[in-house]
C-alpha cells in the first residue's frame, strides 16, 4: 500500500520566525502563500509545511498520487482503497473520506501516541 509523498505539517506560533530559521537549516519555500498563513518548504526530498492558525499540533501528512516534488504520479493508490484496507485492519478514523466519490479527498487517524496522520490526495 503506497502512501504518498510524505511531509510534516507543523503547526507554528510565527510563520515568518519559522521560514526563517527553516531557511537556515537549508530548507526553501516551495509552496503555499505566506498571505493565507501557510508555506511550503523543502530541503532535498524532505517537505515541511508551515501553518500558522490553521490547526492544533503538529500532522504527519501522505499525499497520495504525487511524488515529492507534488508531481501527479500515474500509477497510486486511491486515498479510498486506502481508507479501506485501514479499516479493515481495525484502524480507527477521525475523518474519513467519501467513499463513493473520484478524485480528490482526505481521512485523518491518530496514531497511539496521539500524533495526527493525514492522508490528503490532491488528484
Amino acid at each position: 500500500m503506497e502512501l504518498g509523498a510524505f511531509s510534516v505539517s507543523l503547526s507554528v506560533k510565527d510563520l515568518e520566525a519559522s521560514k526563517e530559521f527553516y531557511q537556515k537549516l537549508g530548507f526553501e519555500i516551495f509552496g503555499g502563500d505566506a498571505s493565507q498563513n501557510w508555506l511550503i518548504l523543502k530541503n532535498g526530498d524532505h517537505v515541511i509545511g508551515l501553518f500558522h492558525g490553521m490547526f492544533e499540533g503538529n500532522i504527519l501528512t501522505f499525499n497520495p498520487g504525487w511524488d515529492s516534488n507534488a508531481a501527479e504520479i500515474d500509477d497510486f493508490t486511491d486515498v479510498r482503497e486506502i481508507q479501506r484496507r485501514l479499516k479493515e485492519r481495525g484502524v480507527a478514523l477521525i475523518s474519513e473520506a467519501d467513499e463513493s466519490t473520484t478524485g480528490p479527498a482526505s481521512f485523518m487517524m491518530v496514531d497511539p501516541d496521539g500524533n495526527t496522520i493525514l492522508l490528503d490526495q490532491h488528484v
